[in-house]
């Protein structure tokens, strides 16, 4: 009687081994292809590595030494999606790398540039049909999901903005041409400490959050309102912006509300003069690279 070798199950262990190595090696070759002159860091006259040491990959990240070096030696520990964030950035990874990072830790990326599935083609239509009017899909961290072309010059040039860092909280905080924008900045980032912390309340835990509030706690200005403890729910506003292209815009800001499931909302904001209608289509027509009339 003739017998075959079954064929043995693959071992989950094994693995998550073999997935730990690879993530080690990504991190030493993307660490490497960094030089110090590229993160603000000194080179040296010792220098032996041809990127970035492990010690400045730690402190640029705000993570302990032993860890990163635990991480780059494949060991077994836990990786939170916090760290990988702040890796991410620390090595400038573009999309897909970043999701490559996020794939081989086991986990799931929750920042705004991973896929959005309540982004539907009819939400992205809506937004389209709505121009010259700046409309946007955010959820309640501040995060645009989505936007329209007058939207996206309205504040600065959203499309020259990496995904994950489109982020009304982020920007308003750490984008020179945003800030500029804003009228009335030190209010509106008040403001939107508050109607963040109110929003926080059912999100306690999410890892999302805690990514985001963790980038937000090293800026002072944040900490500021944030320490206020101050909480506001969600209302129309009358807004100013003072537009590069055209200039002055006094916009009534509206948010219409995608259903509780999807914890999203379309953000519009409609002109309250003529004049202000009159910008924002010459706005649009800017945004879509139509000559001026």
């Amino acid at each position: 009687m003739t017998t075959t070798a079954q064929e043995t199950p693959p071992q989950p262990a094994r693995g998550a081994e073999i997935r730990r190595h690879e993530l080690a090696a990504f991190l030493r070759s993307r660490r490497e292809r960094i030089t110090p002159e590229q993160v603000g860091l000194p080179r040296g006259a010792r220098r032996r590595t041809p990127g970035l040491r492990r010690e400045e990959v730690a402190q640029l990240s705000a993570v302990g030494v032993t860890w990163y070096t635990w991480l780059e030696q494949a060991r077994d520990i836990q990786v939170s999606v916090q760290v990988l964030d702040a890796l991410a950035r620390a090595l400038r990874l573009d999309g897909s790398e970043r999701a490559h990072l996020f794939q081989l830790a086991g986990v799931t990326d929750p920042s705004p540039a991973a896929s959005c599935p309540s982004i539907t083609p009819a939400l992205r239509e809506m937004l389209t049909r709505l121009e010259p009017i700046p409309a946007c899909i955010q959820n309640s961290r501040y995060d645009i999901l989505a936007y329209n072309r007058t939207y996206g010059r309205l504040l600065c040039d959203l499309d020259a903005v990496p995904p994950e860092d489109r982020n009304c909280m982020l920007l308003i905080h750490t984008d020179k041409d945003w800030q500029a924008a804003v009228v009335h900045l030190d209010e509106a980032r008040r403001l939107m400490a508050a109607r963040l912390r109110a929003s926080l309340a059912g999100h306690l835990g999410e890892p999302a959050w805690k990514m985001l509030l963790g980038r937000l706690e090293e800026i002072p200005e944040f900490r500021e309102n944030w320490e206020r403890y101050e909480v506001v729910g969600t209302r129309s506003k009358t807004k100013e912006f003072l537009n590069r292209y055209v200039g002055h815009l006094t916009l009534e800001h509206t948010d219409l509300w995608l259903g509780p499931q999807l914890g999203a909302r379309m953000v519009t904001y409609t002109p309250k003069n003529e004049e202000t209608r009159e910008r924002l289509e010459r706005l649009h027509r800017i945004a879509s690279g139509a000559p001026e009339r």
